[in-house]
This record gives C-alpha cells, structure tokens and sequence, in this order.
C-alpha cells in the first residue's frame, strides 16, 4: 500500500504533527510525503531526512506560498493516481485540505484516527472521547487525518528519501491570501509543549489570568493554555483554547487551574502523560482524571507554588 502524507510546515521548518502522521503512515506501507509552498527547497531536504519515508514530491510555486487548500487540494487529486491512501494531520491544515481530497475522489474521509488496525481498518474516537469506534473503509483510495497527540513521532533524522519536484498546477483563483495575524510569544507552541499551564473561568478577569497563570508558565518553561469558557469570557485568546473545538494536545504534565473539568475540555487533554488538578471545588470532574489534585484557592495556591519554584 503507496501512501501520501501532507507535510505541515510554516516555510522554514516542518511542524511536528506530520512526524506523528508519519508514524501512522507506516501501518500503512510504503511512505511518501508531499511537500507544497514556494521556495522549499529547505523543507524538501528536512522532509527527506524523515525516517521511514521512501519519496518526497515536491510542488514548488509562486502561487502556493501561502499553501492554501484550494490550490494545495487538486495537487493530491492528481497524486492520487498512483497512492492508495492520503494522510494530514487533524490540525488546522489537515482539517481544510482533507475534505476536499475526499469530495473529489468521492470517498468517505476517516477523521482524526488514533489507531492503525489494518490497511482498511481504524480507530477514531466519538462522543467528546467517550467512546472509540472502529472504521472499516471499503474505499479504494483512503483519505485519513491523524490526531497527531495518539502517535510517536518519527525521527527528523535517518532518512534518506528520494526528492521529485511534481507539478505544481496553477491558482484555480478560487480564493486569495489577505494576511494573518499570528500571535507572537517565547513561550513553546501549545500543541509540541512538553509542559502545559491551562486556566480556567476561576481566574475571574483576564488581569488575574495573566497575572497569576504567565510567571508559572515562565518558571516551568511551560506554554499557556485555556478552557473555553475563559476564551469565551475574554481572558485568553482563541488560540489559547484546549479541548473538543480547540486544540489536542497531550504533554508530559498537563496542570489545570480553575478548570472544572467539563467533557469538552477533557477530551482535548486527557491524554497527557501526567495531569495535574487545581481547584478549591473538590468535586469538581477534572479530578477524576487527574494524577495529582489539589483542592485549594488558586489565588493563594498559583501565587505560593511560583514562588517555591
């Protein structure tokens, strides 16, 4: 089985979601990436030096710096004619070309798996992450998006794939690039953090959020988090926000402050490898998930644990 997987990059380096998608890739059988963008000579270098991968194919173009869907989309179209299954990461990227690949080659898109049971078989799961199902395709062509926080990532190094440069196709004009607006900050990127600092609507204003939350996050090397009724209640940004419509992520400690635990919030973090509860309502949800859980005010509690850091 020939597989394609989609290399997330931001023009100068590969983002670690497609080392754990090609990590799932290789259930699958032979590997090969697709490296789109303008000037990614770099990237197609890093790409072949993934372990495990057999063929870079490189789309190279001026219309594809800003690597949008609908012209990143008719490339894998026309790749699809010789792979038998497509993969990209269940980020942001993966969620908006994925669905398109799978509309045009008139297949059902398999979402955010977490496990690789056989060449047509998988595990995703439902209901928040509640319960996990088990999805069978009897498509010919598969197109997949992998929850990146379910697999190890693949060595960056070792690898010493071939590199082709493919046809790049044109701008279909569908849509155009206006600009972005990325928030800017020193502190690790939430979803490769090794450590996370979440808060939650506790903290009561967004003064008291950052006040409180940013010098532990500092002290810890650690990225910042939120729930999303903080988001909601403007104490954080969006990009902040973890869980069920935020971001997955799963880090070595996962600290959760004034967050009560609701089932959308979990699903997003529950998968941390140690998780750690702060909160003054002892029966609050997130404790029955949590390693380690302290009841107490987090005013007193953030301000006195910084401190002894």
């Amino acid at each position: 089985m020939k597989t394609l997987v989609l290399v997330e990059h931001d023009g100068s380096a590969i983002k670690d979601a497609t080392l754990s998608t090609v990590t799932a890739a290789k259930a699958l059988g032979e590997i090969h990436l697709l490296v789109a963008g303008s000037n990614v000579g770099d990237i197609a270098k890093a790409a072949a030096a993934i372990d495990g991968v057999g063929k870079v194919h490189v789309a190279d173009a001026a219309h594809l710096e800003h690597q949008l869907a609908e012209d990143v989309a008719p490339i894998i179209i026309d790749q699809m004619g010789h792979h038998d299954a497509f993969l990209a990461p269940a980020t942001t990227t993966g969620k908006n070309v994925a669905p398109r690949v799978a509309a045009k080659l008139d297949v059902m898109q398999i979402s955010d798996i977490i496990s690789v049971e056989g060449e047509d078989t998988f595990t995703r799961p439902i209901y928040a992450g509640n319960a996990i199902a088990r999805v069978k395709s009897s498509d010919a062509k598969k197109v997949i998006t992998v929850r990146g926080t379910a697999f190890d990532k693949a060595s960056a190094q070792g690898g010493s794939a071939e590199v082709e440069t493919i046809d790049a196709g044109s701008s279909g004009g569908k849509s155009s690039f206006v600009g972005a607006e990325l928030s800017e900050g020193d502190r690790p990127e939430l979803t490769s953090a090794g450590v996370i600092v979440s808060g939650g609507r506790a903290f009561g204003s967004e003064e008291d959020f950052h006040k409180l939350l940013d010098p532990l996050a500092d002290k810890l090397n650690a990225a910042v988090g939120a729930s999303r009724a903080a988001v909601d209640a403007g104490y954080a940004p969006n990009d902040y926000q973890v869980g069920q419509t935020g971001k997955i992520v799963a880090p070595e400690v996962y600290i959760a402050i004034g967050i009560s635990g609701a089932i959308q919030h979990l699903a997003g973090m529950k998968d941390s490898k140690t998780i750690i509860a702060i909160n003054k309502d002892e029966e609050a949800p997130i404790f029955q998930v949590a390693d380690i859980g302290l009841v107490a005010d987090l005013f007193k509690a953030v301000p006195e644990l910084t401190e002894k850091l």
